[in-house]
């Protein structure tokens, strides 16, 4: 059974366009995949704890001198990891909201980002230790803001998801949502890469 994980970060839910456009995938991806396992995380509904000094102690803190309340931060951690590390392919919808990524997304990512776990720092750097798999990224905006140097979301998402080890990823945009007639042109390109990803 292949398995998907759907990381879910539309403030507007299921009527967000990037969870549409996400879900879109997911249902052309089942036709195919008639076994397939969908997972969902939503991020929003379902929102983690911004980083703060607690988290980040609990995770620096070895297991076997952690407290009851850092053991339980932990745990939260490690499940939202081995959510990813059981998928055999990610979809992620992320709408741009001022620039960049929703906060909720980044505070899941924060939970997601453990030395020793997800990634290591080496002499030559930091390495990434979740195996690479295929993550689908539907990026979504109101404005034009590809290659612009102003954006700071599909940039911070392909740098993240490299740090801890994924690299094969393929960005569907969906911009000028905003902008009247710009929109139905853009989400009817992003519809069009839908169906080539998936076959």
């Amino acid at each position: 059974m292949t398995t998907l994980l759907h990381i879910k970060s539309s403030l507007f839910g299921d009527d967000g366009k990037s969870n549409l456009l996400a879900t879109e995938f997911i249902e052309q991806w089942q036709n195919k995949q008639t076994d397939g396992q969908v997972v969902v995380r939503d991020v929003i509904s379902n929102s983690t704890s911004h980083l703060d000094a607690s988290i980040l102690t609990a995770f620096m803190t070895p297991e076997a001198e952690r407290t009851t309340a850092q053991q339980v931060i932990t745990d939260h951690s490690d499940a939202l990891i081995n959510e990813i590390c059981e998928a055999d392919l990610i979809v992620i919808g992320v709408p741009m909201y001022n620039f960049g990524i929703p906060s909720q997304m980044k505070a899941y990512l924060d939970h997601i980002a453990r030395a020793g776990i997800t990634f290591k720092y080496t002499d030559t750097g930091p390495v990434g230790l979740l195996e690479d798999k295929p993550v689908y990224l539907f990026a979504t905006r109101g404005g034009m803001y590809r290659d612009s140097g102003i954006d700071f979301q599909v940039p911070f998402m392909t740098q993240f998801l490299n740090f801890i080890g994924l690299s094969s990823i393929d960005t569907i945009y969906a911009e000028g949502l905003n902008m009247g007639s710009v929109a139905e042109t853009s989400l009817a390109a992003a519809k069009t890469q839908i169906t080539a990803a998936v076959n």
